[in-house]
């Protein structure tokens, strides 16, 4: 008589966090994270000892490193993942305005490290990039603004994310960082493709960012070189890109093995930017191949679970950030091996750096947030007006 007046009690609301988060997480995107994070390792402890030997340091004094950033990278992975949609949007809403103005004061406290761009803060032994937590948190902030332009006499959402990816482009090429600029126009554009936007305005904008592209190759001498020696029909043997050529080409199918790689001697970022160089040269094209199949797998797998989104803002922000990922792998990759032009960027979870480490984790806590399964009784949710 009770539960007909008063209707079954709900078992979902008096479950404990963990188990109602495990339920309906995604639990395999999590695996393929934990099988990339440690294929990174074993990469690390494979290219980082020349590096720790140059700066007088333990041999595996960067393999401990990057065990201490995973940890916190994936704990953050997991704790964003358990919070409610409202929660993680005003987390992210506020990393993207920390790390915006953050990137403002770059070329007043900033540092290039000796390479020509200035991109990060230096505190002791600690460096930060402000642009790696930028991009999830920007994707998050399109999603949210994209969002208003379907509520009744919203605001222009989608032109408002346009201006911001213009202005935060412009930010990173002063840097000058013309990949991260890209990553975030593509993301942005990927996003409003989604969002209903028509082609031929897409086309315009495409063709807009294009003009700017031509207008950086004829102004900067550093971009004009880097596409040049793309272009190239021959490969100079000394360069970065000839050393990670030949690297992939000594390693065949199987690789030469463990430890016996020459490219980590001759790279200075063997265990960054070309750590799929030493994958391809000690552990040969398997490896390889694994790693961007665990891509895929996850890539595929998000946006499975976005198809059946019913929430505009989830659904945005969730193929932002699943691009994201996507087209940093790809251009981590295409240039290892010479299908882009040279353009310094980590591989997610696999190469070397604190601040990528830590950005992949919160990008990843994001993604699985907004995948995460939730009740469809839920009428704001139904609506698309949860967050």
């Amino acid at each position: 008589m009770t539960e007909m007046i008063y209707g079954v009690p709900s078992k979902v609301m008096d479950d404990p966090l963990l188990p109602r988060w495990w339920r309906n997480v995604d639990r395999w995107t999590i695996l393929a994270v934990l099988a990339l994070f440690f294929v990174g390792l074993l990469l690390c402890m494979a290219a980082s000892p020349p590096l720790a030997e140059s700066n007088q340091k333990s041999h595996f004094y960067y393999v401990y490193r990057q065990a201490v950033f995973g940890i916190i990278s994936l704990s953050v992975m997991i704790i964003i993942s358990t919070l409610p949609l409202l929660v993680v949007r005003r987390i992210a809403l506020g990393g993207f305005f920390i790390s915006l103005i953050a990137l403002t004061l770059l070329p007043t406290f900033g540092t290039d490290y000796g390479k020509g761009a200035i991109r990060w803060f230096s505190v002791a032994s600690i460096s930060l990039q402000p642009s790696e937590f930028l991009k999830p948190c920007f994707i998050v902030f399109s999603g949210w603004v994209m969002k208003s332009s379907f509520d009744l006499n919203g605001p222009p959402g989608r032109l408002i994310s346009f201006l911001v990816a213009i202005l935060i482009s412009i930010l990173l090429t002063l840097q000058p960082d013309f990949g991260q600029a890209s990553l975030i126009i593509g993301s942005w554009v990927i996003m409003y493709f989604v969002s209903g936007a028509s082609i031929i305005l897409l086309f315009f904008i495409l063709l807009i960012v294009g003009g700017f592209g031509f207008f950086s190759y004829l102004q900067s001498e550093h971009v004009r070189d880097r596409i040049n020696g793309f272009l190239s029909t021959d490969i100079n043997p000394l360069t970065q890109i000839g050393y990670a050529t030949n690297a992939i080409k000594e390693g065949g199918y199987l690789g030469v093995g463990l430890g016996e790689g020459e490219v980590k001697w001759k790279l200075p970022d063997a265990h960054t930017d070309f750590i799929i160089a030493v994958a391809a040269e000690e552990y040969g094209f398997l490896l390889c191949l694994l790693i961007i199949l665990i891509y895929l797998f996850i890539v595929f797998r998000s946006m499975s679970r976005l198809m059946n989104e019913v929430s505009v803002f989830v659904r945005l922000s969730g193929i932002g950030i699943t691009s994201l990922l996507a087209m940093q792998s790809i251009i981590n990759l295409g240039v290892a091996v010479r299908l882009l032009p040279a353009k310094g960027m980590t591989l997610p979870f696999v190469s070397y750096g604190g601040s990528s480490l830590l950005a992949m984790g919160l990008l990843m806590g994001l993604l699985l947030a907004l995948t995460r399964k939730r009740p469809r009784n839920d009428f704001q949710d139904i609506l698309g007006r949860g967050v």
